[in-house]
Parts: structure tokens; sequence; C-alpha cells
């Protein structure tokens, strides 16, 4: 087993294992790692290697067939929850931009007033206030993945992950989304990034962690710039 947790880390995998069949090779060998709060961690590897599986049992979307999720991960997961950036947007194009928003929050109970409030603050850091009463067809695909930012961000998350947040986009709008991230992460967001993008990893990133058929490969160490 390859340990890279620390007792402050704020997410914490030791030692897991996800086989979606039995009699099949795991999606995810042994694998353990840690993420501390206030870091950015690009985690990346070739396509069917595991990244998503490994995001996906991050964020409580699946459960390990063997192994554990640190258990102060688990209970900030359960108190605080987590926000996930799809690649897709994974909008709904029958809500407003502000009620896409608004969704996690109402999920989670909080009150219609304070959501309002907090969907408004992020809608204008995200730039896109206009576009509140907007619907997301009718929206690039840059505006609609700082929709799908300030959605991840509205229930005020511990830590947020990124599947392929760029993965959709051109390189101009995947470049303005990447230094939003960095934006976030200066402001104290800890960041999971799952990407095959090397730039994005190097640019932004202070920590790669790279997985080959479902096994850490191996960690680099870079500098935020």
């Amino acid at each position: 087993m390859i340990d890279q947790s620390a007792p402050g880390d704020v997410i914490r995998v030791d030692g897991v294992t996800k086989a979606y069949q039995s009699d099949g090779l795991p999606a995810l060998a042994d694998v353990s790692m840690g993420v501390a709060a206030g870091e950015v961690v690009a985690v990346m590897g070739p396509s069917g290697s595991g990244k998503s599986t490994l995001l996906n049992l991050i964020a409580g979307l699946d459960r390990p067939t063997a192994g554990t999720l640190g258990e102060s991960a688990l209970a900030r997961f359960r108190a605080r929850h987590v926000g996930i950036i799809f690649q897709f947007f994974n909008l709904l194009d029958d809500l407003t931009v502000e009620d896409n928003v608004l969704l996690p929050a109402q999920l989670a109970g909080a009150s219609r007033r304070q959501a309002r409030a907090r969907a408004g603050e992020l809608l204008a850091q995200m730039g896109i206030a206009d576009f509140r009463n907007s619907y997301p067809a009718r929206m690039s695909g840059g505006q609609r993945q700082r929709v799908a930012i300030a959605r991840a961000l509205v229930n005020q998350p511990e830590v947020l992950l990124a599947d392929e947040p760029t993965g959709a986009l051109d390189t101009a709008t995947g470049q303005e989304i990447g230094r939003l991230l960095r934006q976030l992460n200066q402001g104290g967001q800890t960041l999971v990034l799952v990407t095959h993008d090397a730039e994005l990893a190097e640019r932004y990133a202070a920590r790669m962690v790279r997985i080959v058929d479902g096994r850490l490969a191996g960690a680099d160490l870079g500098v935020l710039r």
C-alpha cells in the first residue's frame, strides 16, 4: 500500500479498491492518498484508468469494494457536503440559471432567502449575475461552466471536486475557467481536479497524482504559478 495520507488531511483514502464485476479487473486497486485543506491536487491518467471512479468514491456517489475513506473526511462530507463540477455541466435546461444554483441548497434544507442571497453572491463572483433569469441552453459553454461552479459552491463545501472541468470547452475558455479555479483556491478552497490536460495540471495544481490501470503510479510535487 502507498500511504500519502496525513492526520490533517481533508480527504483520506486508504487502500481503496473498486470492482464493478467480481470476475473482472478492478477499476481501482489498493489506492491510498490524502489531500490537505487548501491544497489543489490534479488526478491524471489515460482514459479508463480509474480517475473518475476515484472522484465518485471521494464524493460519496459510489462505495468502495474494499478499503476506507478516512473518518474525518466522511464526517465533513456529511456535515457540509462536497461540491462537484462535471465536464458536461449537468445543468437542468428547464430551470433558470438562478434556480440551477439554488437547487443543492434547497435539497440541503437551506432557507429560500439565505439560498437566494448566497446564489446572488456567487453569480456576481462568477461574472454572470446578468444571466440569473436566463436558461442554460442559451448560454455559451464557458458561461454554463460558471453556472455549474456556482451551483457546486452554493453550500459552501469544504472540498470542490472537478471532473474534467475544461474538457468540453475551447482552449481560451478553458484557460478562463482554470484561472477562476485558481482564484477560488487562493481564497482557501480545497480542489481536486480530474483531468487529462497536462497543461491545466501543471499550471494550477500544487501536486499531481497519476493513476494507470487503476493503480497509483506516483505523485509529482509542483509549485502553484
